[in-house]
């Protein structure tokens, strides 16, 4: 074989614990095909791809013990990490600052994420869905995948703001959704509106034709009128109970309508500060399949203690809480990883760590991989033959030793893969 012939050997990863298509957790070796950045294969221990023995063939194969691999973790709605934010001045700007965060949340066991923006200026929210398209194009190396962006506002309510600045907030505006979806060239993949504003629901159409998700979210929406945006398109819930009207058993509200909606997903933050661990839980059972775990996280994620722009706000981390600086008891966001979330549902709800690893990576990529079509992650969120080889390994107690990104090891832990 000449070296112009060439091709790096497939290699393999065994645990006692892989999470197989089914969603059963049982022994298996996961054989990765580097040159293609696919899975090969996935079978029982013991055997090579395609059922052959690995002795016979040239591969690599590496054992992992008494860890878990799953697909890597899919975090649809992150804001930043690192010191760095999604929104921007500058298509430049934005797309230097993905770099740093995605590798940030790639230690962490995200494979995939969606780049969120907050409520800002049309010209920043121009540049900042510019930037994410770039880096969407031109994915860097050891982190995690930017598959497009996630517009959380500025078409959302301002008396359920959150951390949004007020004055960001909009009437909604077809024309700008339009050059914003035009700017994205296809990357845009979900939009947060509030459906009880004026104009709100004259946009869920143009997003479903385009092929993105309407998610609900920083709403006061009653329960008839977020049944409605249902019926009318919305498939989805922007962190589930926070910056909405609260469940009251006369006044269900949104998140009473999204709980009984079978067709819609549901977001959690479990940081543990954004919902109580009874609330998940009764979100888990309630909407069983249809969770999906995500970060929300800004860009003190990854930093110390401090105060960091999140849009054009201060936000400040206080401990393990992130604060709006201003007010110190409005959450604006959080510092949790993907990792942390998965162990937090295990731990706080009992939810088994194979419905809890599918919360954080095929679920969310029903949102996110959609309309993924050649940006190679479409198939992504399983552990399957032809799909991306995008990986997490966790130990028993559910930290990361290993993230792997089409193929190549982004994090490996005491050079584990190396």
């Amino acid at each position: 074989m000449t070296g112009h012939d060439a091709r790096p050997p497939l290699f393999g990863l065994s645990a006692q614990r892989l999470l197989w298509p089914g969603g059963q957790l049982e022994p298996g070796v996961v054989w990765i095909d580097p040159a293609t950045g696919t899975i090969a294969d996935v079978v029982r221990a013991g055997h090579g791809p395609a059922g052959t023995r690995p002795e016979d063939i040239a591969v690599r194969l590496v054992d992992l013990g008494d860890c878990t691999i799953s697909p890597g973790f899919v975090d649809i709605h992150v804001h930043g990490g690192a010191g760095h934010q999604v929104n921007g001045d500058s298509p430049t700007q934005v797309a230097e600052a993905l770099v740093s965060l995605a590798e940030l949340h790639a230690r962490h066991g995200t494979t995939s994420l969606l780049a969120t923006t907050v409520s800002d200026s049309p010209a920043r929210l121009a540049a900042s869905v510019s930037g994410v398209a770039r880096v969407a194009r031109q994915p860097p190396r050891r982190a995690a995948r930017v598959l497009g962006c996630n517009l959380e506002g500025p078409f959302i309510s301002a008396r359920r703001a959150g951390a949004h600045e007020p004055e960001a907030i909009r009437a909604p505006d077809l024309a700008e959704l339009s050059r914003l979806l035009e700017l994205g060239e296809g990357t845009v993949r979900v939009v947060t509106i509030a459906p009880e504003v004026d104009g709100a629901m004259a946009l869920v159409a143009p997003c479903l034709d385009a092929g993105v998700a309407v998610a609900l979210g920083h709403s006061d929406a009653d329960f008839d009128t977020a049944r409605a945006a249902f019926d009318a398109g919305a498939s989805h819930v922007t962190h589930l109970f926070n910056a909405m009207a609260p469940f009251h058993h006369r006044h269900p509200g949104l998140a009473g309508a999204a709980l009984l909606e079978g067709r819609v997903t549901l977001e959690l933050i479990c940081d543990l500060h954004h919902v109580h661990p009874g609330a998940i839980a009764l979100a888990a059972q309630a909407a069983s399949g249809r969770i999906v775990l995500v970060t929300d996280a800004t860009p003190l994620a990854g930093m110390p203690p401090g105060r960091r722009r999140l849009g054009d706000v201060d936000v400040e981390l206080v401990e393990t809480r992130v604060v709006l600086a201003t007010d110190r008891s409005t959450l604006a966001g959080s510092v949790l990883t993907m990792e942390h979330a998965v162990r937090h549902m295990v731990d706080a709800t009992g939810m088994p760590l194979a419905d809890a690893l599918r919360a954080a990576s095929a679920t969310p990529m029903l949102i996110a991989g959609a309309p993924a079509r050649g940006h190679g992650a479409s198939r992504a969120g399983a552990l399957e033959p032809g799909a991306p080889a995008d990986l997490v390994v966790l130990d028993p107690d559910l930290e990361v030793v290993a993230t792997i990104v089409a193929g190549a090891v982004a994090f490996a832990r005491d050079q584990l893969l190396t």
